[in-house]
């Protein structure tokens, strides 16, 4: 069985695209600029055509990476970006008034040396902001021609009708894997009813699902994942012993496991796209040397009954964090 493309913003694009928040930040060190540049340069050669980037990634360093390298390439991929979340010093705010947003807007541009974003999210629920004010700024950009397409991010389907109704919505962007199944309470399905293109992010488990993890990890400096929970003591050996299985059915299957990950979610709807993200070329050419690959339906069974929300263990954000995303959650 195989995948086909997918629609994303009236745009064919792969199933596959790539996410560039962890060459700059969050998964340890940012990797040397010249490596950094070959390999967005790769990405576009292997058939990444749906790049995903936001100011929050590095302070802006990841939106300059892209466009620096790919200013020449610009109109071989959609390029997504979001705004909403500031950083002033240990400072983190969500703020999508649109005079705020309209700001980050224009630094973008800027940054990503274009006059155009194909797909321009809201990266958070700014609760003190009603998304229908939020929206409805975001459709003016639309016409002026400074956006393709709104997005919203870890947000909810109550939350996407709301937007919906005032401007048509292009991507609803959460995080989904076998690991994270929160989206499937309501919002995948919210999207297929509106037409609504869902773009699953960490879809390999933010590195669980990708045979990269020991027993003993050696986390970097700069990496986030040992402040969460499903990354501590006792979540993360529990979560590990889940693997051997996993990994022994991606070995029946012919693929690796990142590609029995990303298989996965792509079958879960023909709306469904995923942005797994890399420092390494060789995961790079890895997750998108399959990207027709679909797990049949039985695989499909066998994976849900290993790798789920009752066998996963510990929650994927601290208390605070969690309380800042308007996404459906399972019951404690």
């Amino acid at each position: 069985m195989t995948i086909s493309k997918r629609t994303l913003g009236g745009r064919t694009v792969n199933p596959v695209g790539l996410g560039c928040m962890n060459i700059c930040w969050a998964y340890g060190p940012p990797v040397e600029d010249a490596y950094a540049e070959k390999l967005l340069h790769r990405a576009l050669d292997l058939g990444y055509d749906h790049l995903d980037t936001a100011r929050i990634y590095g302070d802006g360093k990841s939106e300059a990476l892209i466009g620096r390298a790919l200013k020449g390439r610009r109109n071989e991929f959609y390029l997504a970006s979001k705004t909403g979340i500031f950083v002033d010093g240990s400072s983190r705010t969500i703020d999508c008034r649109p005079e705020k947003m309209r700001g980050a807007l224009e630094t973008s541009l800027k940054l990503l040396q274009t006059d155009h974003i194909d797909l321009y999210y809201m990266h958070r629920r700014d609760f003190n902001t009603p998304i229908e004010e939020s929206v409805a700024a975001m459709a003016e950009w639309v016409k002026a021609g400074l956006i393709g397409g709104i997005g919203l991010s870890e947000m909810s389907a109550e939350t996407l009708r709301k937007a919906h109704a005032v401007h048509p919505i292009t991507a609803v962007q959460n995080e989904y894997s076998l690991m994270t199944r929160q989206s499937e309470i309501a919002v995948l399905e919210a999207c297929k009813e509106l037409d609504v293109t869902f773009v699953a992010f960490s879809p390999v488990g933010r590195g669980y699902l990708s045979n990269t993890f020991h027993a003993a990890p050696n986390w970097q400096a700069g990496d986030l994942r040992p402040s969460w929970p499903r990354f501590q003591e006792p979540h993360y050996s529990e979560n590990m012993s889940l693997m051997a299985a996993f990994n022994a059915i991606a070995a029946d299957e012919g693929v690796t496991p990142a590609q029995l990950s990303l298989g996965w979610v792509h079958a879960q709807g023909d709306h469904i796209v995923s942005i797994p993200g890399t420092q390494k070329i060789e995961h790079l050419e890895e997750n998108i040397a399959r990207w027709d690959y679909e797990p049949s339906a039985e695989i499909c069974t066998k994976l849900n009954a290993l790798v789920n929300m009752t066998t996963v263990s510990g929650p994927r954000y601290p208390a605070g964090m969690q309380a800042m995303i308007d996404t459906e959650e399972f019951a404690e």
